[in-house]
């Protein structure tokens, strides 16, 4: 039986000894932070995930979305997805981050997902979701069907022997494209991390995720002031317009002055194990004309190194054809 515990507000302090207790942070975990728990609960409902012990953090003061002193935005942990997209200042500055927000689920999901949550969402494999399969996330050593099995909607950038599993947030490509840093206190104190180093590759540890140890509790989100002059575009490539999951998708944060691109940040969703920072495009973007012929030779550059199992090599077209066409739209913008 599971023990669920509040914790009240301000006493975040108690909420991480609690959690230290654990061995892990990460999958089979004891002790789990909830907030919204629209994945927590479901994998529980599927045993995949089976704690003992619950923790509820909704009480501690998390939930804001501040101005920061330089000119960047401060993003509570619990700050719920609905809120954060439709937040004035999002829509503004960041409307990369609103428009992959609400490209994501559904209203009443998006009412009750937050920041950190949306951080840690886990993947949509089938094989990790059944626990009557093997699979080396949930169970590490058990082995990975997904490679010659069903892996249509699976991974083709990242991967690894041991794992093709699909990071599924729409939220983190945007935060990828916009440099985001996660901060986090824990046992030892706090820290603060890039985004980009937050998740994890599978490799030979697909079981291990993020950085997250034990007691680690998210806090907050940072984003750096927006560049005066971008143009910023989320777009998501999926098999319905609602409720799924990106096959692929794109963040871009791009700036052109006398008609060459000056910067860019892109980001992909829908094809990596975790969120897709592309640096190879962004250096194939960069110092060129923005024109569609350039915007293609990026994303072909973006695609370079990808490896697709017997169903998912569509996918590789199908980014090339998104991001190219994301920054078309940015550009015109």
């Amino acid at each position: 039986m599971n023990t669920f515990e509040f914790i009240r507000p301000g006493d975040s302090a108690r909420a991480i000894a609690i959690a230290a207790q654990t061995k892990t942070a990460q999958q089979g975990a004891d002790v789990r932070f909830v907030a919204g728990g629209t994945t927590l609960l479901d994998l529980m409902k599927l045993n995949v995930e089976t704690p003992s012990r619950l923790i509820d953090i909704n009480r501690l003061p998390l939930d804001k979305v501040e101005a920061m002193p330089d000119g960047g935005l401060k993003i509570g942990a619990t700050v719920r997805n609905s809120d954060l997209a439709h937040h004035p200042v999002v829509q503004r500055d960041y409307p990369v981050l609103s428009q992959a927000l609400l490209a994501g689920a559904s209203a009443q999901l998006r009412n009750m997902a937050t920041t950190g949550g949306n951080l840690l969402q886990r993947t949509r494999c089938m094989y990790f979701r059944d626990i009557a399969m093997p699979c080396n996330k949930r169970v590490h050593g058990t082995g990975c069907p997904a490679i010659t099995g069903s892996n249509r909607m699976l991974a083709v950038l990242g991967t690894s022997e041991q794992c093709i599993a699909t990071n599924p947030s729409d939220m983190c490509v945007a935060m990828a494209a916009l440099e985001a840093t996660i901060h986090i206190q824990g046992p030892k104190g706090s820290r603060a991390i890039p985004i980009g180093d937050f998740h994890l590759l599978p490799g030979n540890t697909p079981n291990r995720e993020t950085v997250l140890e034990p007691g680690e509790l998210i806090t907050h989100v940072t984003l750096p002031p927006p560049i005066t002059g971008s143009k910023q575009v989320y777009l998501k490539l999926r098999d319905r317009a609602s409720y799924e999951f990106a096959l692929a998708s794109a963040a871009v944060v791009v700036k052109v002055v006398a008609g060459n691109v000056t910067l860019a940040h892109v980001a992909l969703g829908g094809v990596g194990t975790k969120p897709w920072r592309s640096h190879e495009a962004e250096f194939a973007l960069v110092g060129n004309p923005g024109n569609i012929a350039n915007f293609r030779n990026a994303a072909e550059a973006a695609m370079r190194n990808a490896k697709p199992q017997s169903e998912n090599g569509f996918k590789i077209e199908l980014a090339k054809r998104c991001l190219a066409h994301a920054l078309q739209t940015a550009i015109n913008a």
